[in-house]
């Protein structure tokens, strides 16, 4: 009798536990999360990636990484690494704040010296110089999942303040005809592959420059009325995906390299040459691309590296790139300086001195 007494008890004060739940809409104001797990781990999202958030912001990129960044970019990595991460409604909302906040900052940026580099979503990058911004790879996140898709009002703001785009390859987490079309209509270069949308009515209207890791190309900037300096290198993802990889020449002097996927050994009778030919300031590489032996970056010979790709929701887990991975791949080379870099953050390149 006294046994089924407590058991009486203890239902009981679940069932009320479960009825002030269902009265608090807040889910900040929760205290209990019996039976509803997915409620759970969205809340358990929210709540590390808004202190990851946090640290974030009160350690922002820097080639000398405090612990406590380390820590914030290992729980970004955790909650990403999970099955639904994308379908979170925290997750979701944390990529589109750091986006917006990132956009705002592009817009109002005034650069007098060295470039400002923000990364986006994925392996997207903007470069903002005192007499340029370019983009690269620009797209608005999963096509697929409505929810961690960026708006078109959104990317609006962002295209309207870049003066050009360079896309990589055919791939959707790096080539989106959305973005290329709003380019486009305001007669801002689009650059890509010759095999990106060839049946779209805007292929006509893209530039396809020819993929020559020898020849230095030029591509005019009508919302500037410059010319910009390009070299377009013929890479590949795998065998057979052409991957363009651009050096872009700023007027200010300065060479940003973007690699999009690039993954094929047999480019390296290139790769390994570029830095006799050029002295390269910022790789933007996928992060993955380092090889053993950081051939890439002996190839390359860039005064600094800032590695991209990580967290792209699109992929399986084990290709979802993280975070710690790349201290592993990059390591502390006193020769390769490296920028480790979140969703919406920017680092401040100067040509004479990288920020300690």
């Amino acid at each position: 009798m006294k046994r089924i007494s407590l058991i009486t008890v203890i239902l009981l004060g679940h069932l009320c536990l479960f009825a002030q739940n269902q009265e608090i809409a807040d889910p900040d104001k929760r205290i209990e999360w019996w039976g509803d797990i997915d409620g759970f781990i969205n809340q358990q999202a929210k709540v590390t990636l808004d202190l990851a958030d946090e640290a974030l912001k009160a350690n922002p990129p820097n080639r000398k990484e405090p612990k406590v960044r380390k820590m914030a970019l290992l729980m970004i990595d955790n909650v990403l690494h999970e099955e639904k991460a994308a379908f979170r409604p925290a997750v979701q909302t944390f990529l589109k704040k750091r986006i917006i906040d990132a956009v705002s900052e592009i817009r109002s940026a005034k650069v007098k010296k060295g470039a400002i580099i923000w990364k986006l979503y994925n392996h997207a990058f903007v470069v903002k110089t005192p007499s340029v911004t370019i983009g690269f790879d620009i797209q608005r996140g999963l096509p697929n999942v409505e929810g961690f898709t960026l708006s078109k009002e959104l990317i609006q703001p962002l295209i309207d303040v870049i003066d050009v785009l360079f896309i990589s390859h055919i791939h959707n987490d790096h080539a989106d005809e959305l973005v290329a079309e709003l380019f486009l209509a305001q007669n801002k270069p689009v650059v890509t592959p010759p095999d990106l949308w060839p049946d779209s009515p805007i292929y006509p209207k893209i530039i396809h420059p020819q993929r020559n890791a020898d020849l230095i190309q030029e591509i005019r900037l009508p919302s500037k009325g410059l010319i910009l300096k390009t070299v377009t290198c013929p890479g590949h993802q795998g065998d057979k995906i052409l991957n363009n990889v651009y050096l872009v020449f700023s007027p200010e002097g300065m060479i940003f390299s973007h690699t999009g996927d690039q993954s094929n050994l047999d480019d390296f009778k290139w790769i390994d040459q570029i830095g006799d030919h050029y002295v390269v300031d910022v790789v933007m590489t996928n992060s993955w691309s380092v090889y053993p032996g950081l051939r890439f970056a002996n190839g390359f010979r860039p005064k600094l590296i800032i590695p991209g790709h990580e967290n792209e929701m699109g992929h399986t887990i084990d290709h979802r790139e993280p975070f710690w991975l790349n201290y592993q791949r990059l390591g502390d080379s006193v020769s390769f300086p490296w920028v480790q870099m979140a969703w919406g953050e920017k680092f401040h390149y100067f040509q004479d001195r990288l920020r300690k």
